[in-house]
């Protein structure tokens, strides 16, 4: 997907990141899906998108320190 299907969304950064940091990534929130972006791509890069289940289980897991290198 491109930025383009997120045309509508509110992209956002953590509130963890410093705000003169170019090297973050960004999320959107729409019905169905979650998408993530490069923030150097300035909104013309490529998205990734999740299931909102999956990003729940992603973010539910790095704030429960839970991750598993593979």
């Amino acid at each position: 997907m491109t930025t383009d299907d997120f045309a509508d969304a509110t992209w956002f950064k953590s509130s963890r990141s410093d705000e003169n940091v170019a090297e973050c990534v960004e999320v959107a929130v729409l019905p169905g899906r979650v998408g993530v972006r490069d923030s150097k791509a300035h909104g013309h890069g490529p998205v990734l998108t999740f299931p909102p289940a999956q990003w729940r289980a992603f973010v539910t897991a790095v704030l429960t320190d839970k991750l598993t290198p593979r």
